[in-house]
């Protein structure tokens, strides 16, 4: 699952890549990280942590709250220092030259601080000098984004007045003026309302032909809708790196889906309790009038299911097998990590 152990190097970078072996970096990566960590007093928040980003990739970083997302962000970019370890992003060493990564990565923090008085294009004409464009190449590099943001009509406008969607678009804009090879982004939509969501990531698909995008995020369905490959993280290790289809294949649970009619909680409830008493049932999970059931027979369910709740005289909405989600993958692994880490700490 991990891709871990290619030997490989660096494309199209002459430079040595420090203490990190030439063997343990692909040439289609992006990023590598091997035994990064990150210690704050007893608090090890990033653990020997190994990665491989593919260049031209949307990259999910996902894991629970302080499962050390953010630091490894930080790391990344040069905002913080390693207790140990190695990494290479965008074919610059971690620790060999700021300035070069400065001119490699573009970062939005989850909470960008924009310059509220000032107009849309005056940030990204700012945010374009600091990079070294200036006179039309700046113009017209600032024109394409304006356009690519969708925010155009919006340049004269004081970023005051923008929406959050609009702030976050603008946001992602200024950090790619340079043409970065790789764009951190940590939590991008998490205060964004649906749509401010669907503009944002929109935007994302259409910077992947420029630049490879590293996202962390605790949104499953955004990261299952734009990302080619994620990583799993939690208590600052790596739990899990992998293809999303190779996740689902692998760890999603089958499962069917039952709604009721309003007003029958007691009876679900009853209904929930006994199918988990069948052997062929793993969990059923109950939310107001649906019902989630996940089995570990196929075969049986489709075939026991139906029968054993309309044998109930419960009132029936649907009953519908459902696809497995990102969602299910990271609950199996994440529970299972955490449970793995609660036995050790016992024993």
């Amino acid at each position: 699952m991990s891709v871990r152990n290619h030997p490989m190097s660096v494309r199209n970078h002459p430079m040595s890549i420090g203490t990190l072996p030439d063997s343990a970096v692909r040439a289609d990566a992006a990023i590598v990280t091997r035994g990064l960590t990150r210690r704050y007093g007893s608090v090890l928040a990033v653990d020997h942590l190994d990665l491989d980003v593919p260049a031209g990739s949307v990259f999910g970083f996902l894991g629970p709250n302080g499962a050390g997302k953010t630091t490894t962000l930080h790391l990344l970019t040069g905002l913080a220092r390693p207790t140990a370890g190695n990494a290479v992003v965008a074919g610059i060493p971690m620790g060999s030259d700021s300035v070069a990564l400065g001119a490699r990565i573009g970062y939005l923090d989850q909470s960008p601080r924009l310059f509220g008085w000032m107009k849309g294009r005056e940030l990204l004409e700012l945010a374009g000098r600091l990079c070294g464009l200036d006179g039309s190449a700046l113009r017209t590099r600032v024109g394409e984004l304006l356009d690519v943001v969708g925010l155009a009509d919006a340049a004269e406008r004081p970023i005051s007045g923008y929406s959050g969607g609009m702030r976050q678009r603008i946001g992602i804009a200024q950090a790619v003026v340079h043409r970065p090879a790789v764009l951190f982004l940590d939590e991008p939509v998490s205060a964004l309302d649906p749509e401010g969501r669907r503009d944002v990531l929109e935007l994302l698909e259409q910077l992947r032909p420029e630049t490879t995008v590293f996202m962390s995020t605790h949104i499953l369905g955004d990261v299952e809708r734009i990302c080619d490959r994620v990583a799993i993280v939690d208590h600052g290790r790596l739990v899990i790196e992998a293809p999303i289809a190779e996740l689902l294949e692998r760890y999603a649970r089958p499962a069917w889906e039952l709604e009721v009619d309003p007003g029958q909680g007691v009876a679900l409830a009853r209904v929930a309790e006994m199918l988990r008493s069948r052997s062929w049932v793993r969990s059923v999970d109950v939310d107001a009038a649906v019902g989630r059931i996940t089995v570990r027979d196929t075969g049986r369910a489709a075939a026991e299911l139906l029968p054993v709740i309309a044998g109930t005289g419960i009132r029936l909405v649907r009953l519908e097998r459902v696809r497995p989600t990102l969602e299910d993958v990271f609950l199996e692994l994440v529970g299972r990590e955490r449970a793995d880490a609660d036995a050790t700490e016992a024993a």
